[in-house]
């Protein structure tokens, strides 16, 4: 091996100088980025990130634009982004209706839908039915006759429950078992799921 091709030895005290003026024109460089940067803020864009695409929508009654990957599912725009964790994923492959919200008026599973499908339209989630503090007819149906055990699947009942409402105000048993037969409680606490939609119809 050479002379020139042996790796060369840097001394202690030559590497702390050399990190040292690494570090100060780092800074320096990052100062006169962040000052350019207020300078021009009236003339710059909105900053975007490689790849990903301006969503409008709303949600819960609220205007919202946000930015999007384009694989992003609605759910996880629902839970990751917008931090409204009452929408659950559970399957994420759209059998078990746990994260069933409104989208114009109509129950989706919200885990098979990209979130820019939803661009332009009106999205309600579990959290988007309380009023104030006050409970929805149909979370208080659920609270007073235990259409409920773990919870889990609650929220997507709850969803569902009102988007059959919504289209039939009075629905029969046969109905409402039909309305709400895309959604699955682990638990089998249907008889009860069942009762609460009966005593929140017409409410």
């Amino acid at each position: 091996m050479s002379e020139d091709s042996k790796p060369k030895k840097i001394g202690r005290r030559k590497f702390l100088k050399n990190l040292g003026t690494g570090v100060v024109g780092s800074t320096v460089a990052i100062h006169g980025l962040q000052a350019a940067t207020r300078d021009d803020q009236s003339l710059q864009a909105p900053p975007t990130h490689q790849g990903q695409t301006a969503l409008t929508l709303s949600v819960n009654g609220r205007k919202i634009t946000t930015l999007v990957d384009p694989e992003i599912s609605l759910a996880e725009l629902l839970r990751k982004q917008l931090k409204l964790t009452g929408t659950k994923i559970v399957c994420n492959h759209g059998e078990c209706g746990a994260c069933t919200v409104l989208l114009d008026g109509r129950a989706v599973y919200s885990c098979q839908m990209l979130a820019l499908d939803a661009a332009n339209k009106k999205v309600v989630t579990i959290e988007g039915l309380l009023k104030a503090e006050d409970l929805h007819p149909v979370q208080k149906a659920f609270l007073e006759h235990d259409g409920y055990q773990c919870g889990f699947c609650t929220p997507g009942q709850i969803i569902a429950a009102e988007a059959l409402l919504i289209k039939n105000p009075n629905p029969t048993k046969e109905e409402i078992l039909t309305g709400m037969s895309g959604n699955l409680c682990r638990c089998a606490a249907y008889p009860k799921i069942l009762a609460s939609v009966v005593a929140a119809s017409g409410k």
